[in-house]
């Protein structure tokens, strides 16, 4: 972005000098308009920001109970809503490439509470503890519902398939071999036990 002052006779441009010192409004109004242009997918997302972008649109899908209600964080509400949201995280940005340099984690984790971050972590969890003590990553960016890959020996012990948003969506489970090769997949762990884990064998 360029500030300039121009003093013209119609269509002639008779004098033309940059502003040193240009209007901060005018700046960011021109900020957001660029940004308008780039649109929110072309921002610095991060796999971990995606994840979190898909676990808060989980908890909004499947409305699970917090005090205030979960805001619509899907790239085409970001987009809608920019002037309202993008402002306070443009000051000084004069460039296209600049956008990359948004802070978009604070700019996100501003639309929740601290009680929303809560549920977040206990409703959609990160990661889920297996029963021989693994932390497993949850995949929520893998298509509609969330999904983990964990070797199957790993599970012994755990008789339902675990489940998020409330207990209201049970994560695919991708089941490895020893060697890491996928063998099942499944979201009802009660039936594999009792058929699908003899065929396996």
């Amino acid at each position: 972005m360029r500030a300039r002052r121009e003093r013209c006779l119609g269509a002639l441009l008779l004098e033309s000098s940059d502003i040193r010192t240009p209007d901060p409004d005018a700046m960011l109004r021109a900020a957001l308009t660029g940004l308008k242009q780039v649109g929110v997918a072309e921002l610095a997302w991060t796999r971990d920001l995606r994840q979190w972008q898909s676990r808060m649109l989980l908890m909004r899908r499947y409305a699970v109970p917090a005090p205030s209600p979960w805001p619509d964080v899907s790239d085409a509400e970001l987009d809608r809503t920019l002037d309202e949201w993008a402002a306070p995280w443009l000051t000084g940005l004069t460039r296209r490439e600049h956008f990359a340099k948004l802070n978009l984690r604070d700019a996100l984790e501003s639309f929740v509470t601290h009680a929303q971050r809560t549920i977040l972590q206990r409703e959609a969890p990160t990661h889920f503890t297996v029963p021989s003590g693994s932390s497993i990553p949850i995949d929520y960016t893998d298509g509609e519902i969330p999904s983990i890959s964990v070797r199957l020996q790993e599970l012994f012990g755990l008789r339902q398939t675990p489940a998020v948003a409330g207990g209201k969506l049970p994560l695919l489970l991708k089941l490895l071999s020893p060697a890491g090769r996928p063998v099942q997949i499944t979201r009802d762990l009660v039936s594999f036990w009792e058929r699908g884990y003899h065929e396996v064998k």
